[in-house]
């Protein structure tokens, strides 16, 4: 059974419903690792100063909007990546090679932010938290309005809204999701999880409600800094074509007729090479380092064979 990742209260006006939300998705990414193709290995990253010439080499990261640079794990532990074709960052930390800048410490590492090209404020926990949402267990319906009136583009993630057991939420869950399953109308409310402070839209689904948190106006991008359209129609016949066209191919939603046929060409192409599947070597053993007196002990023994030899020159040359 998945996991709730938020247990709290959907209040409208004095009627408060205890639920939870589960993640009404979950997606199936192929998710590759990185190999040595010569030994087997897996590739790892370590955390290290970047070099002045690395810098200048990848050039300026890409600006983030400030209200989600930071997601915190993002809203489910089901999130995975867009990408079907997805290289993970390696996780594991291992040994430096000899000689490879050494790793900085997960305490010596703070949270920094580009206000502009080359200059990076730092921010403490304690300062986060100063600003963080109030934490909080209810989410507020503030207003009803009509599904008609979200463009599509607002909507981020899907969960289900599911009333608690044993608690009589029952009753009051039944009767705001008929309500507003008769007036098509969906609730717009604000609530936290986590650290974060959401937008969502409640609405009925079939035999449930499923809240969509939506991404802030000033998230979505305006298309006019994009195209401008012709202030020109097209001809009347061109359109009427078009339509007809659409006509044609016009059918009820069915998701089940469409699938990830990438997917399953890639999955159909990794099961034919199983039988060629290795086994990950175990990390090799590291050497133990000299201990200093050895080494101090090498050291004057080489000291003392180089003047053995260079007295031995003297007294053949002389």
């Amino acid at each position: 059974m998945p996991q709730a990742v938020w247990t709290g209260q959907l209040s409208f006006g004095l009627v408060n419903i205890p639920v939870k939300l589960y993640s009404a998705t979950a997606p199936k990414n192929v998710r590759f690792h990185q190999y040595d193709a010569q030994t087997g290995r897996r590739i790892r990253y370590r955390r290290v100063i970047a070099e002045a010439a690395t810098e200048e080499r990848l050039g300026p990261s890409e600006p983030v909007h400030p209200a989600r640079e930071e997601e915190f794990r993002g809203p489910s532990p089901e999130s995975a990546a867009e990408d079907v074709l997805h290289s993970e960052a390696p996780h594991r930390e291992e040994a430096a090679e000899p000689g490879a800048p050494d790793e900085v410490p997960w305490e010596d590492i703070v949270k920094g932010y580009e206000i502009e090209p080359g200059r990076v404020v730092t921010v403490t926990p304690e300062e986060l938290a100063s600003v963080a949402p109030e934490r909080s267990r209810v989410l507020e319906v503030e207003r009803f309005v009509s599904l008609r009136d979200i463009d599509p583009v607002h909507f981020e993630k899907s969960y289900y809204v599911v009333p608690q057991v044993g608690v009589d939420a029952a009753r009051p869950y039944w009767l705001l999701y008929s309500a507003m399953a008769a007036g098509d109308e969906v609730a717009i409310g604000r609530f936290v999880m986590r650290t974060k402070e959401y937008l969502a839209a409640v609405r009925p689904a079939q035999d449930l409600l499923m809240l969509e948190t939506l991404f802030y106006s000033d998230e979505v991008r305006d298309p006019k800094e994009l195209w401008f359209p012709s202030s020109e129609g097209p001809p009347e016949r061109e359109l009427r074509v078009a339509r007809q066209f659409i006509e044609a191919l016009a059918g009820g939603w069915d998701p089940a007729r469409h699938r990830d046929e990438h997917r399953e060409r890639l999955l159909d192409l990794l099961r034919s090479k199983a039988g060629d599947a290795r086994e990950e070597p175990e990390p090799e053993e590291e050497m133990p380092p000299s201990p200093v007196s050895d080494l101090i002990e090498v050291l004057e023994a080489s000291v003392a064979a180089a003047k053995l030899a260079r007295s031995e020159a003297r007294r053949q040359t002389g």
